[in-house]
């Protein structure tokens, strides 16, 4: 049987974990701009650019996700899937409960930080969830295609970004990676 509470004690550490890169994801390209972190990470200050931030961290903390869980001796079903379809659900809560804040408030530093937290606790509780249901070989199979179609529509969307304010970086005031 699956001991539920390490699983529960390594998802609380995940959401400490993946907040922290998720700081030097914001970063990154600023400090290394070339074409393979564009894609990865946040090219501007624009919504949606920041989106990138919850799937990479997400992604970057898989790895260390992955080891602690087999050091504690945790079966991890599911653990691809839930690599690839957890940030998907994280990017989408993000947007459902931040756009309608923007548009009342507009920027507020604290108010983007604390709902990315919020958002990393919602993304541990369902990836909880994903690790203790019974294995799914389709879910394997889908896992990998999945995490290379979101990079290919962040790649899309960073270099053919659509005149949306989502995608508008009101700092620089440009659409895209700045010049």
């Amino acid at each position: 049987m699956v001991n539920v509470m390490n699983i529960k004690k390594v998802k609380v550490i995940s959401v400490f974990g993946v907040f922290l890169i998720s700081f030097l994801c914001h970063f990154a390209y600023e400090w290394f701009p070339n074409v393979i972190f564009s894609i990865i990470f946040p090219v501007n200050e624009s919504i949606w650019e920041h989106m990138k931030i919850i799937v990479t961290s997400y992604l970057l903390y898989g790895i260390i996700d992955y080891m602690l869980l087999s050091k504690n001796g945790i079966i991890r079903n599911n653990f691809l899937f839930q690599l690839a379809f957890v940030p998907i659900l994280g990017v989408l809560f993000y947007l459902i409960v931040y756009l309608p804040i923007y548009s009342l408030i507009g920027e507020n530093m604290v108010v983007s930080i604390g709902l990315l937290f919020l958002i990393y606790i919602f993304m541990a509780i369902i990836s909880y969830y994903f690790l203790m249901e019974e294995n799914n070989k389709v879910f394997k199979i889908v896992s990998i295609p999945l995490i290379i179609v979101i990079y290919v529509i962040f790649t899309y969307l960073t270099y053919k970004p659509p005149k949306n304010y989502i995608f508008y970086d009101t700092v620089k005031e440009i659409y895209g990676i700045p010049e």
